[in-house]
């Protein structure tokens, strides 16, 4: 299925309309009564095959109307709330959807606020156990002394305060999915009992000397550099490779900008609708100054922002406290880790300094010393968007279809 449709009006007025979908997937059309419900299993992260073409709504108001139940909506419910339709994000899509019917171990690598959790769900969701249970363990949130009996479980009087037999979480997700978030802080001396689990499916509980056999697939999750851990002898090199046997990156926020007004949208009808309110408006240059902002905290920052946003809002105009945003320059971030990274924000640093102008005598091509072609390729490869893609087409001053991105 095709990525959404969308009008964009003729007039220069800065506001956005959106449509709320309370009702599910549905193509909106203007001035007309009748939906068309389509089941989310058809989405193709991939983009192939089978895909109709959606039609396009043209309108003389100044708004932007959402004719698809697909893209943004689509991910929503295929993948359990992971919503967006950016490059970046559809390549790790397409990972999940390959190592999802293997029973595989899949360490999900990202930075905090990503939603390593909702691909960890999607792993599941995806795979022949997704009708048994998943279950989850926060190695940061469990104190050290606790995390062995949380994950193996215990036996009566095992220690002070063992009243009862516990079972832990290898125990729960049987047959199922185990999801080991931030498992790079399991203290080291923990780590060689959860490499025999891993790589035996066996283990004993606290007190016991009964081994327990298990079939439970494990997905992790962190946030730190795992090989740098192994360099300071902080985890052991054998777990790790024995977790690393399919990677699964999510990007943040900042390589999958054009993804920004989708989530704006689905946050703003999310609070909007918990708090009781009636918010349609959501204003062109909010959107504009969103998409450039950098997002150090990713969606979980986005998420508080328009949150709080909602809470502000009194009327049908969502009012985002824009001044409260640090806008600091993309060359005074964090240094760049990879030739990627570091190739992206230099491209992104001479498309702000340039206005976002591509070709011509003060486009970003020149400053960079390369063909306009040349860069339009180097965008695309590392999911930099257009302006005309994320900012200018909501200004209102465009009124050709956003163009789908597969």
């Amino acid at each position: 299925m095709s990525n959404p449709s969308y009008s964009y009006p003729s007039s220069s007025a800065r506001v956005v309309r959106w449509a709320a979908l309370r009702s599910g997937p549905a193509v909106l059309r203007p001035d007309r009564g009748s939906a068309r419900s389509r089941s989310a299993d058809e989405f193709d992260p991939g983009g192939s095959g089978g895909n109709d073409p959606e039609e396009l709504v043209h309108s003389d108001k100044p708004t932007l109307v959402r004719t698809s139940e697909s893209g943004s909506r689509l991910s929503d419910q295929a993948f359990g709330g992971i919503i967006g339709r950016s490059p970046a994000l559809l390549r790790t899509l397409q990972d999940v959807k390959t190592v999802a019917p293997t029973d595989s171990t899949v360490l999900i690598l990202g930075e905090t606020g990503t939603g390593k959790e909702l691909i960890a769900r999607a792993v599941h969701r995806f795979s022949p156990r997704q009708n048994r249970s998943f279950a989850k363990v926060n190695c940061a949130a469990i104190p050290s002394g606790l995390l062995e009996s949380e994950l193996f479980g215990h036996e009566r009087g095992a220690f002070t305060g063992a009243l009862t037999r516990t079972i832990g979480r290898f125990d729960l997700a049987h047959e199922g999915t185990l999801f080991l978030d931030e498992i790079g802080d399991i203290p080291l001396e923990l780590q060689p009992k959860l490499l025999r689990v891993v790589q035996e499916q066996e283990f004993e509980r606290l007190g016991s000397t009964r081994t327990i056999r298990v079939n439970t697939r494990l997905v992790a999750a962190t946030s730190r550099s795992l090989p740098k851990m192994v360099e300071n002898g902080e985890f052991r090199s054998d777990l790790y490779y024995r977790l690393n046997v399919f990677p699964v990156r999510v990007p943040p926020l900042r390589e999958r900008a054009e993804d920004i007004p989708l989530l704006v949208e689905y946050f703003v009808e999310k609070f909007a609708s918990r708090m009781k309110k009636n918010i349609e408006i959501i204003p062109a240059e909010s959107i504009e100054k969103l998409v450039l902002h950098p997002w150090p905290g990713n969606i979980r920052e986005l998420q508080n922002f328009v949150e709080r946003s909602v809470i502000l809002s009194s009327g049908r105009t969502l009012q985002a406290p824009l001044s409260q945003l640090d806008h600091p320059p993309i060359h005074g971030k964090a240094p760049a880790t990879t030739l990627e990274e570091a190739e992206r924000v230099h491209i992104l640093d001479a498309l702000q300094r340039s206005n976002w102008l591509v070709g011509g005598p003060k486009g970003a091509a020149v400053r960079l010393g390369v063909k306009r072609t040349t860069l339009a390729y180097k965008m695309k490869k590392l999911g930099i968007p257009a302006r005309s893609l994320c900012v200018a087409r909501w200004n209102g001053v465009e009124t050709r279809p956003m163009v789908p991105v597969h």
